[in-house]
Order: structure tokens, then C-alpha cells, then sequence
């Protein structure tokens, strides 16, 4: 009778959780759809990232299936490299832009 509500219990504590996640993921959404900078955009899209893997990692555990966790860490790789190309490609524009303004400047 106890290991059954102990189960329960966990089953409910994980549904929450994602939940939880979930309402935090679209919130990130919409810090990275609205904006105001650039900046405040690629740490949404990171932390959606972030958000997303601990998702699948409690599904993993949810559903009692070790391949999520292969897919959780194979997720984690792309979501580090896709930040660092979009900082690297939004460090270009403001290096171009500043390079621009600098020009503007001596003229």
C-alpha cells in the first residue's frame, strides 16, 4: 500500500514539475520573440535550451527509458553550439556596425 502512494506521489511531483517547465519555457519564448536586445535574446534561447533538456530528463525518468537520456545529452551539444554561433554571428554585426559608426565618425 505505501510503495503504491509513494508512487503516486512521484508520479504527481513529476507531472508538476513539468508543468511547471512548461510555463517557463513559453515565457522564455516570449523574452525571445520580444526582445528588446539581441543579448536578451540568445539567453532565452539558452535557457529554453536548458528548460527543454531537464524536460526530457524527467520524462526519462517518468517513463523508466534510457535512450532519453542519450537524446537529452545529444540535445545539450546542439543547444551549446547553436549559442555560440549566434553569438558569434551577432558579435560580427556589432563589430561591423560599430566599425560603421567609428568611419561615420572620423568623416
Amino acid at each position: 500500500m505505501t510503495e503504491a502512494v509513494l508512487g503516486q506521489a512521484v508520479y504527481t511531483i513529476f507531472v508538476g514539475a513539468l508543468l511547471f517547465l512548461g510555463v517557463f519555457l513559453v515565457c522564455c519564448f516570449i523574452r525571445a520573440v520580444r526582445g528588446p536586445r539581441v543579448a536578451d535574446r540568445i539567453v532565452a534561447v539558452n535557457m529554453m535550451g536548458t528548460l527543454v533538456m531537464v524536460i526530457i530528463a524527467i520524462l526519462a525518468l517518468l517513463l523508466e527509458e534510457g535512450y532519453l537520456v542519450d537524446i537529452c545529452i545529444i540535445y545539450a551539444m546542439i543547444s551549446f553550439l547553436s549559442v555560440v554561433v549566434l553569438t558569434k554571428v551577432y558579435m560580427g554585426v556589432y563589430q561591423e556596425k560599430r566599425k560603421k559608426e567609428e568611419e561615420k565618425d572620423v568623416l
